[in-house]
């Protein structure tokens, strides 16, 4: 006789995540560059118009596209992607909390 797990609840749903360093907004602005506000309060432009000269851009290659890069997503406090690419919010926000501008180096 097969064995039957009971569905659980999604622990996940509903969790804030608190860390100061996670992104709690977005908002797309021109030219590939994306303002970010972290939970510490804490903000500044991402730039990711450099995706546009790189050689190799590997995973990251269809982020090149602007209807792509558009659909940037929050997940869990991070920059994400349909194709499941992100960028790491702690060195999003290292690189942030000084300069408020940063460009990404694909």
């Amino acid at each position: 006789m097969p064995g039957q797990t009971a569905a659980k609840e999604d622990p996940a749903v509903g969790v804030i995540p608190a860390a100061p360093w996670r992104i709690q907004a977005v908002s797309l602005l021109p030219e590939y560059k994306l303002a970010v506000v972290f939970c510490d309060g804490s903000n500044g432009i991402v730039d990711c118009s450099n995706i546009l000269a790189s050689t190799n851009p590997g995973v990251h290659a269809p982020l090149a596209s602007p209807e792509f890069f558009a659909q940037v997503r929050l997940e869990l406090g991070a920059l994400t992607w349909p194709n499941g690419v992100d960028l790491d919010p702690g060195w999003l926000h290292a690189e942030l909390v000084d300069k408020r501008t940063w460009s990404v180096p694909f």
